[in-house]
């Protein structure tokens, strides 16, 4: 029997019809023809899309799960993409709600390369929460903005980002611009005895992120900011092992457009190809997912998977140090908690505003 992973559909659609959309999903993701087309025993019996189980949700709506043949992926990521959802993306009541890869799958993807104990490891921050930050906004010049990494360095933070929106502009020249950033962020560890880690973010062709990954490099930096479904998911799955020595932080840009559950797209299919901390919207902010996703997100993207290291789940979007403790209590320790634009706000205090986030953060840990 051929290797098969599964494809998890939730479906809109009436009890009466279910088994046939069932069916025409199943062919959709393989074959893509009728079957009365074809006639060779092979393709029949070992590359036709099966269904493997259909369960009621509600009303109207169904989940469908489908088996398909490992060998039709080629074990390359874009193509396994397309068997997941390629023409089915298209049809407005179907969602990729889950995936369970094959073993062949799971050794050609594997996962992070440092995840939650490389991240912790870097930083030297054990049995606590992790803290972030991000740079902006975009137009800063790259003295504004390395003043802006520098004061929050010296406040004891453990990963500034860039914003995911800076790139190569011309105010701001990805090369001029992580080289002050890297340069103050060095110079306020070394002030303070701190650990913090500046993660530049990484945009353009695959030869473009080459290049950048090359000036992170020769600047001291161990970690990077990535937006996997703006630069493309193989491109993604190449950076991550072709720089292995970096850890990446996948940003959610663009996942909104794609009707993939987001525990799956940012906990699961962001973490098999690499990324060891994953950003998305928390509940409360400025975005509209739910306690429930959130928490599904999160379990994802940390709980035991085959033999994939942890990654990390990174709440953020609005959030605010008042909100910490909120936080924490529905996450746990083995997060990062992302506050932007709650830090930046206190201008000339900056630094002291990172302090008190990065205090109540580890002042939460003892307390447990």
């Amino acid at each position: 029997m051929t290797s098969r992973f599964y494809a998890v559909y939730h479906v809109s659609c009436d009890a009466k019809t279910i088994e046939a959309r069932a069916q025409a999903l199943a062919i959709e993701q393989s074959v893509e023809t009728p079957l009365s087309t074809i006639s060779d025993p092979y393709v029949l019996s070992d590359i036709v899309g099966s269904i493997d189980s259909i369960q009621a949700l509600d009303d109207g709506h169904f989940e469908v799960c489908i088996a398909l043949a490992t060998a039709a992926t080629g074990l390359e990521i874009g193509q396994w993409v397309n068997m997941l959802f390629g023409n089915s993306s298209i049809h407005q009541d179907v969602i990729l709600h889950d995936v369970r890869p094959s073993p062949e799958l799971f050794a050609a993807f594997n996962g992070p390369s440092h995840g939650l104990d490389g991240v912790r490891r870097r930083v030297e921050a054990y049995n606590r929460a992790l803290t972030c930050s991000a740079l902006k906004p975009q137009g800063l010049s790259p003295k504004q903005l390395a003043d802006l990494a520098g004061r929050m360095a010296r406040g004891g933070i453990d990963v500034i980002k860039d914003d995911h929106g800076l790139a190569d502009q011309a105010y701001s020249r990805f090369a001029d611009r992580v080289a002050a950033c890297a340069d103050a962020v060095h110079t306020a560890n070394a002030q303070t005895g701190g650990h913090t880690r500046y993660a530049p973010s990484l945009s353009g062709t695959l030869d473009d992120i080459r290049r950048q990954i090359g000036v992170a490099r020769a600047s001291g930096l161990d970690m990077l900011l990535i937006a996997p479904m703006i630069i493309g998911l193989p491109t993604f799955h190449a950076i991550t092992r072709e720089a292995s020595d970096m850890a990446f932080l996948a940003h959610p840009a663009m996942a909104g457009a794609a009707r993939i559950g987001p525990p799956l797209l940012l906990g699961k299919l962001f973490r098999l190809l690499g990324a060891d901390a994953t950003v998305f919207p928390n509940f409360g902010g400025r975005f509209g997912y739910t306690p429930e996703t959130c928490r599904a997100l999160a379990e994802a993207a940390r709980n035991p998977w085959e033999n994939l290291r942890p990654c990390i789940p990174v709440p953020a979007g609005g959030m605010t140090v008042e909100r910490v403790p909120e936080m924490l209590s529905f996450y746990g320790l083995d997060c990062m908690l992302l506050i932007g634009g709650g830090l930046l706000g206190a201008e000339k205090c900056l630094t002291e505003q990172t302090a008190a986030f990065c205090r109540v953060a580890a002042s939460f840990a003892m307390s447990l």
